[in-house]
């Protein structure tokens, strides 16, 4: 596929939309407590991880989210996805076979909890969804 046929605007609104997403995905308006609960960290923990610089960590998770947004753009132009529908059920796929199946290693093998992965696992199909519908519809 060529490069130029990527829609870059869209590839960083789906990063910029995956960093909101998963800010309120993981804050206490949502699923923030449940996942400190589920992760077994402490008031103090929190605390901690509070006064650290978030910047670099931030950063990192743009840069990601960048990747997926620019990698799954590509999937849904070789899929041939031009609705939000053909997209999101695209974004499915993707998610189903990658992401879902790879991360329930966590839980086999890891000794992660199973409701970890899928409050985890859920905000991945929330974004995979979000992602190729608008990536579709944006090419």
């Amino acid at each position: 596929m060529d490069p130029q046929l990527i829609n870059y605007v869209a590839v960083v609104v789906c990063a910029v939309l995956s960093m909101i997403v998963g800010g309120l995905w993981y804050s206490p308006v949502l699923f923030g407590k449940q996942w400190i609960k589920l992760m077994g960290f402490s008031e103090q923990d929190v605390e901690k991880m509070k006064k650290q610089p978030m910047g670099k960590l931030y950063f990192g998770g743009f840069i990601a989210s960048l990747v997926l947004a620019y990698v799954l753009a590509h999937v849904v132009s070789i899929f041939g996805a031009e609705t939000w529908q053909e997209g999101a059920v695209t974004g499915f796929w993707m998610w189903l076979g990658f992401v879902a199946t790879k991360t329930l290693g966590g839980v086999l093998w890891e000794g992660k909890k199973l409701d970890l992965y899928l409050l985890n696992v859920a905000y991945d199909l929330v974004m995979f969804l979000l992602m190729g519908a608008i990536l579709a519809v944006w090419a």
